[in-house]
């Protein structure tokens, strides 16, 4: 696997990614900076834990489905700073989650929230494994937000109440407090032999695609194969500069040779 991160100037990294021989996780943090007084460890720390917890039950537990592996990373991170911190609010630290795991000659994936896996495939286009529901609900919201200095009071509130559609039916889901939100996790699987390889992308790089239009998916795995990770992130980077668009965390996990997994 090959992995790059570019995070916002002055900020700490808020993504997570690592890879085991038979699985690659990615994980973007979420959360509104200045919610130190609900939880004293922060985004970041939610989002390496979560990713750490979730490498190492790949590693040591094969028989149970990537969903019920999610549910158990979330409630040890959960259990490991509840007593310290107001895991229920809705402003503490969250995050989306993309895992691709090797299993008897299948490739199986899973998504829960904004982040997106792409399955290269040796004949036809490639398969995109996206969750649309937090974008589709956060479209509401875009015109609001955008009218309103970022950081202020009445920004905050804005955020508040999109994240009151998080983790609950006729909402959106992603990794938080409740481990039953890996049920509603995006899932499935296909033959290791009908791929060449797979990438991980946080919402951060998938702008390439989703918000820039700089490239389809296919475009988008064959610079990944020409060039690297890295040239999509740069070519973000130029796109967010070109059009005074904030940038965000950017990290992309491309895996190749998944048949000697």
């Amino acid at each position: 696997m090959t992995s790059v991160a570019a995070v916002r100037t002055g900020r700490v990294n808020e993504d997570f990614t690592g890879a085991v021989p038979t699985a690659a996780v990615l994980i973007d943090g979420a959360g509104i900076p200045g919610a130190e007084s609900i939880c004293r460890h922060g985004v970041a720390w939610y989002a390496s834990r979560l990713g750490g917890s979730l490498l190492g039950l790949l590693s040591l537990v094969r028989d149970r489905s990537l969903s019920a592996l999610l549910a158990d990373a979330i409630e040890q991170v959960t259990g490991d700073h509840r007593d310290t911190c107001d895991v229920a609010d809705p402003i503490s630290p969250s995050a989306t989650v993309a895992i691709l795991r090797l299993s008897d000659g299948l490739v199986e994936h899973l998504v829960l929230g904004d982040s997106v896996l792409v399955l290269d495939r040796a004949d036809g286009a490639p398969l995109v494994v996206s969750d649309p529901r937090e974008v589709v609900i956060s479209r509401s919201y875009q015109a609001a937000l955008g009218a309103t200095v970022e950081g202020g009071d009445e920004y905050h509130r804005l955020l508040r109440e999109l994240r009151a559609n998080r983790n609950r039916p006729g909402g959106f889901w992603v990794a938080k407090d409740d481990p039953g939100a890996a049920d509603e996790a995006i899932t499935g699987s296909c033959p290791v032999s009908e791929l060449t390889g797979a990438v991980l992308l946080s919402n951060g790089a998938s702008r390439i695609v989703d918000r820039f239009r700089l490239a389809d998916w296919p475009g988008v795995m064959a610079v990944l194969a020409s060039s690297g990770p890295a040239e999509i992130i740069r070519r973000v980077r130029q796109a967010e500069a070109r059009h005074a668009v904030p940038a965000d965390d950017a990290t992309i996990a491309h895996c190749t040779d998944l048949g000697a997994g």
